[in-house]
């Protein structure tokens, strides 16, 4: 017995040796990533870039359904065509200018002295969502008035995605007024409705493709430097380098309707309630070996405890717990599969009417893991011991696969790295994926690398504006965006 206690002893000895060697060994920025000197760009005003998103805010480019603008309706987009005209003076003298045909999109091309180097794509787009009808006197500035106040910018888009797109503009408007004149050609493209179906950005990278351009990066917007992430609880940058898939699935159960006085057990409606619950206690399958979270949880490992960072250096024996704490929370959950969401409902037309076919409207966010033919497959395995269900695609829904993931190892990444470093005054920068979809997601048919970064820092709460009451950009942040998107351009223009 003495014998076996040694053995079992020994061999726990060894297993804490091999857990604390990985763990010590484990974490902090691959060496692939290239380290980038950023050269210095002409200096911006913060307060002028402020008030110019403050004027580009007021005008009201919504869109709330695919094919918006409707026609009669393009008032706000050209009256902000015209105003990046006359704002930007500059630029618009040393770049071409087009419309995507079938829409709204602008398209502008800054021609650059040398041929053999691939262009960079520059990208935001002109539309922004509504505001909840009731919920305009909970904003602390008119949602459309583009009010500075308290050190920010206040209005429906000023994150989500006029900040950028004004940014941009600020950034190339002063290198043309410098006489900067690049080597390596410069596109920008303004989709005209990112918001509801992204078909601007789709046609203006088709337009592009069929031309055969083919850029040595795509920037979008997506992510940002956050101060108090949820991840390390500090300020941490994000760079995306894929986002998630889109899927909607119609769930359909079908049983004997007739009246709610002699009601059959095992109705439709109950098919469909324990379609739902299975689907979400047998959520598809999350994988932690590979990018972008293999990669974020290296760099972020380094900024949490020990017990993290022992989970994460040693999957092979704790990579049970290490999901489980990632699919604790929502946003972590999000990151490392593909979600699983019923959104609406539908049955009886009556009261006291038993349903003859009842509905689930079921959307998919879809990891990189994740193809829409795996999705459909998994809803139709959880549910095939349930008598009665149907499984299809929602008629006339949008959907998306999930993108590429791009590179971590190139100069474009390396740039983007060095800017969230510059942004956030030192901070660790993490390759993410964007949970959300983003116009980004069509570059993809002309380039392999597609980033999703907006040169900013935020707090968690600011964030929460996305799409929310009080969206606002602050002050300062807008000559952030301008001084990284020059830095981007200008180090970019160095050569591959």
């Amino acid at each position: 017995m003495k014998q076996i206690l040694l053995g079992i002893g020994g061999l726990l000895a060894i297993l804490l040796v091999i857990l604390l060697s990985r763990t010590f060994m484990y974490g902090g920025q691959p060496d692939s990533i290239q380290q980038i000197e950023l050269p210095d760009p002409p200096a911006v005003s913060a307060e002028t870039a402020a008030q110019h998103l403050s004027e580009a805010i007021q005008m009201r480019t919504i869109t709330v359904a695919p094919g918006d603008p409707r026609p009669g309706q393009e008032g706000p987009w050209l009256e902000l065509h015209d105003w990046l005209e006359t704002t930007y003076p500059a630029f618009h003298a040393a770049a071409g200018k087009e419309i995507v045909p079938g829409g709204l999109t602008l398209l502008y091309t800054w021609e650059g002295s040398d041929p053999s180097l691939k262009p960079i794509l520059l990208m935001a787009h002109q539309d922004v969502v509504p505001v909840n009808i009731g919920t305009e006197g909970d904003w602390d500035a008119p949602p459309f008035s583009g009010a500075i106040q308290d050190g920010y910018v206040y209005g429906r888009g000023a994150i989500d995605d006029k900040g950028s797109l004004v940014g941009i503009m600020e950034a190339l408007d002063a290198l043309a007024r410098d006489g900067f004149q690049p080597k390596r050609t410069i596109l920008v493209q303004l989709g005209h409705d990112e918001e509801v179906s992204g078909s601007g950005a789709e046609a203006g990278i088709a337009l592009l493709k069929s031309r055969g351009v083919e850029p040595v990066m795509a920037l979008d917007e997506g992510f940002m430097v956050l101060e108090d992430n949820p991840l390390t609880g500090g300020t941490l940058g994000f760079i995306g380098i894929a986002e998630k898939g889109y899927l909607t699935l119609r769930v359909t159960a079908k049983g004997e309707g007739g009246h709610s006085s002699m009601p059959p057990r095992d109705s439709a409606t109950v098919r469909l309630s324990r379609a739902l619950i299975a689907l979400d206690e047998h959520q598809m399958e999350a994988n932690l070996s590979t990018p972008p979270i293999s990669d974020m949880m290296q760099i972020v490992s380094l900024e949490m405890g020990f017990t993290a960072r022992l989970a994460m250096a040693n999957q092979w024996l704790l990579g049970g717990v290490l999901e489980s704490q990632f699919a604790a929370t929502p946003a972590g959950n999000a990151m490392i599969r593909t979600t699983t969401a019923p959104t609406m409902l539908a049955g009886s037309a009556k009261e006291n009417v038993l349903a003859q076919r009842a509905t689930a409207i079921v959307n998919f966010r879809i990891h990189p893991n994740n193809t829409p033919e795996d999705v459909i497959q998994h809803v139709r395995d959880v549910t095939s011991d349930i008598e009665g269900i149907e499984v299809g695609l929602l008629e006339d829904g949008i959907g998306s696969e999930a993108s590429p993931v791009s590179a971590i190892d190139n100069r474009a990444y390396g740039v983007l790295n060095a800017v969230a470093k510059d942004v956030s005054g030192g901070a660790a920068v993490t390759p993410a994926l964007v949970l959300g979809a983003t116009d980004a997601r069509y570059a993809s048919a002309i380039t392999q690398d597609v980033y999703r970064f907006m040169p900013s820092i935020m707090s968690l709460e600011d964030s929460r504006g996305f799409h929310g009451t009080n969206e606002r950009l602050s002050v300062e942040n807008m000559g952030r965006l301008a001084r990284g998107y020059g830095q981007i351009v200008l180090a970019m223009d160095e050569g591959d």
